[in-house]
């Protein structure tokens, strides 16, 4: 009689081992005691009695991993044998009257593919058949015609297995971020190992990588440790048991438990998630296209797009190229891609590290990153996954998987703080600087992990990561003091009387009166809120710290926006004249290699449009604009842009001059041809967003307005905005860019021709065609 009581503390393989000798001998003795019908007197010997019937485990016992008050999974497979119905009687009872659960079943090879054939459930079980007792050629002929109808059948059950998985996600919950996760049903969970080894079993994938089953089987340690300790038969790792959980598997307490579990839950999450992108490309490719090649698109210096994934380029050198990691994760998340996995692994292996402090072309990509919102999560998962984020931020590794046990927040630390970073990426329109509002979402909490007060620490912290980014004296300060009060708002606002003069006195006095600082706080307490909970922040919450801060501010008042500094530079390369209006001036352009690039001074014969032809041809020689400045004195015009080449390959000043020239003598379809390059590089549509226009009276001098365009960057977009405002009849006498993330801020000082003050008809005028031009419409072509 088996010890039902003994079972649960008994080791994970002894366990195994006991039930299958015990059903061993069930079977034999329902053998020996079941009379055989077709038995006659005077016949032939009987056969062997185990011949044709054999004892069959699936489930968790078939794959050898039977928990403590675990169910016994079995199949009584025949040949046919009519007695079979007593023989199987003879085996369940016995099961039942040992108080263990039973899910048993009785077929023929022939009944149990047909129903591994019409339910994945059923035919994922029978993947895990293993023999027990009986006939081993029974056993042996349905391992093989299960497995074969598996694949003949995996079009149109792997697909169901995946919507049952997603869906059975969305109800449980994802592994990795739940502070008390389903160890089976939650996404990342025992079921994803399962489902690993049954799409290698399809022939539609590898098997998983060692790392993988390394997490599934830490896994099933505590599934072990939490049942046994409990007597139920529970996957779900509750708050109270973890702590006795974490001192059976020898782990310091209960947050190194839920930190290793989220470890392991996130892998397998990961590698599922690779497995069923390759297994669903496999399943929709057509027999005949499984060699066509594939298209391969330039994204990014070193980076091509192919299919559905971002691959290295030919000629891309991964060991002597630092930026290529941030760069490819950049040029993947704006695309809304991910990386190839052989990339990924390539990179992990050959990427340098990171010069300290990080050159500016490193930083605009981790910028450019962050600033892609939503679509950069996944790609971000990748880079942890494969160790190169904590490579770049070391720090990263403090709070990787962290809980965090406030109810309220639904994710692992270092989990929010992506997410706030997403989070923050809608919001990059309403502050002066969205370079630090990303980064600082990004690191707001970088110091829970560490002892003391993660907001004191923290502020080390991010100054010391902030300095090897390379931001400057004045942002490190900013950085820091945005991590010091990323509390303050939400703190004050739901604990103060918001009409007292002494709650806005307290805040004006953390901030140090600074206006700029208020704008980061006010988007990062949004930021924070929405990757914390909808119980975290509330509209009424939201609608409190808003008040807030429209007290504040109207104490401070506004503050004045930014102007880069570009200087015209020299050498320069003319081109020859062109006859454009009675003009017989020539075209020069200069580059001068800068920090962060190149620097192009365009000289040319003043006219209306003049701006926009010069950003429209930078942009149709790959030339991503960081900043620009224009004059004009005496009929002619000098445009100084900071740009950086696309694809890594400086402007060639002649190839400029001729562009410009051809575009001033109106040979060059300018319109058309960025339009053709948007619709050839997809990855740089806008997003669904609609830009802001703003209009700064108090900045504006004379009869000169100031109007600022924050929109989506995106190929040609300061080539058509500036052509929008000269097609409302508006000169840009001067104006200040900068593409900050994934967002252009643009401001143009502009001016009537007729030399009057702007009147609120233009204004509407010429906000109508920013907004279309912003959406992609091409104004059409001034001064032709």
């Amino acid at each position: 009689m088996l010890d039902t009581a003994a079972l649960p503390a008994l080791p994970r393989a002894e366990r195994v081992r006991v039930v299958d000798e015990w059903l061993a001998g069930l079977l034999a003795e329902a053998l020996a005691g079941t009379p055989r019908p077709d038995r006659r007197r005077g016949g032939p010997p009987p056969e062997d009695a185990g011949t044709g019937i054999a004892l069959v485990a699936v489930g968790s016992l078939g794959r050898r991993e039977l928990p403590p008050h675990g169910d016994l999974d079995l199949v009584l497979v025949h040949d046919g044998r009519p007695e079979i119905a007593a023989l199987a009687d003879a085996v369940w009872y016995p099961i039942w009257d040992a108080g263990l659960r039973l899910d048993h079943s009785v077929r023929t090879v022939a009944e149990a593919v047909s129903v591994a054939a019409e339910d994945v459930k059923a035919g994922l079980g029978l993947l895990d058949a293993r023999h027990v007792a009986g006939d081993p050629a029974v056993t042996a002929g349905l391992r093989t015609a299960t497995l074969a109808s598996w694949r003949q059948h995996a079009g149109r059950l792997l697909p169901q297995l995946r919507d049952l998985r997603r869906a059975r996600g969305r109800q449980v919950g994802e592994l990795g971020f739940l502070l008390e996760p389903d160890l089976k049903e939650a996404y990342g969970g025992l079921r994803e190992g399962q489902v690993l080894r049954a799409l290698a079993a399809a022939q539609l994938s590898d098997e998983a990588p060692a790392d993988a089953g390394e997490a599934y089987a830490f896994l099933l340690d505590v599934r072990d440790a939490l049942r046994a300790g409990t007597g139920r038969a529970s996957d779900a790792l509750v708050r109270q048991e973890q702590a006795r959980v974490a001192r059976v598997l020898d782990l310091a307490d209960d947050d190194v438990l839920l930190r290793r579990v989220s470890l392991a839950g996130r892998r397998l999450a990961f590698v599922a998630d690779e497995t069923w992108r390759r297994v669903d490309a496999a399943l929709v490719r057509r027999p005949r296209a499984r060699y066509r090649r594939v298209r391969r698109e330039p994204l990014a210096e070193g980076l091509v797009r192919q299919g559905d994934e971002v691959v290295l380029a030919r000629d891309a050198r991964p060991a002597a190229d630092p930026g290529l990691v941030l760069r490819g994760a950049a040029a993947a998340a704006r695309a809304d891609l991910l990386l190839s996995p052989y990339t990924l692994k390539v990179l992990a292996v050959h990427a340098p590290p990171l010069p300290e402090p990080w050159p500016p072309e490193v930083r605009w990509s981790f910028l450019r990153l962050l600033a892609s919102g939503r679509s950069a999560v996944p790609v971000l998962e990748q880079l942890d996954q494969e160790g190169l984020l904590a490579r770049m931020l070391p720090e990263w590794d403090r709070v990787r998987s962290l809980p965090q046990r406030h109810p309220w927040h639904r994710f692992t630390v270092d989990r929010h703080l992506v997410e706030a970073a997403a989070a923050a990426s809608e919001l990059t329109r309403d502050v002066d600087r969205p370079d630090l509002l990303l980064v600082g979402a990004l690191l707001h909490d970088i110091g829970k992990g560490w002892p003391g007060d993660h907001t004191e620490v923290g502020m080390v912290v991010v100054a010391e990561m902030a300095a090897r980014m390379g931001f400057s004296p004045a942002d490190v300060a900013t950085l820091s003091a945005m991590v010091e009060h990323h509390l303050l708002l939400p703190d004050v606002a739901t604990r103060r009387d918001l009409d007292d003069p002494k709650t806005v006195d307290r805040v004006v006095e953390a901030i140090d009166a600074d206006g700029a600082l208020l704008q980061l706080l006010h988007a990062l307490a949004q930021a924070d809120g929405a990757a914390t909970s909808s119980s975290a922040w509330s509209p009424w919450k939201a609608h409190l710290v808003a008040a807030l801060v429209a007290r504040v501010a109207a104490r401070l008042g506004s503050a004045p926006v930014p102007e880069p500094v570009l200087e015209p530079t020299a050498p320069q390369v003319t081109a020859p004249a062109p006859v454009v209006e009675g003009h017989t001036e020539p075209v020069t352009v200069g580059v001068e290699d800068v920090l962060d690039g190149q620097q192009v001074t365009i000289g040319a014969p003043d006219r209306p449009g003049l701006f926009s032809l010069c950003a429209g041809v930078l942009a149709l020689n790959q030339l991503d604009v960081r900043a620009a400045r224009v004059s004009v004195a005496g009929g002619h015009g000098t445009l100084v842009f900071a740009v950086r080449p696309h694809f890594g390959r400086a402007p060639v000043p002649e190839i400029l001059a001729d562009g410009v020239r051809a575009a001033l003598e109106g040979t060059l379809p300018l319109a058309d041809r960025l339009r053709q390059r948007e619709r050839d590089y997809s990855q740089d549509a806008a997003g669904g967003r609609p830009p802001r226009i703003s209009w700064f009276d108090a900045e504006a001098t004379g009869v000169t307005g100031l109007v600022e365009v924050r929109a989506t960057d995106r190929a040609g977009l300061l080539h058509r905005l500036t052509a929008a405002l000269a097609q409302a009849g508006l000169d840009v006498t001067s104006a200040t860019v900068e593409t900050l993330g994934g967002d252009a801020v643009d401001a143009f000082y502009v001016s009537d021709p007729a030399g009057t003050a702007i009147d609120p008809a233009q204004r509407e005028q010429a906000e109508r065609a920013l907004v279309a031009a912003a959406g992609g419409d091409a104004p059409d072509p001034v001064g032709r």
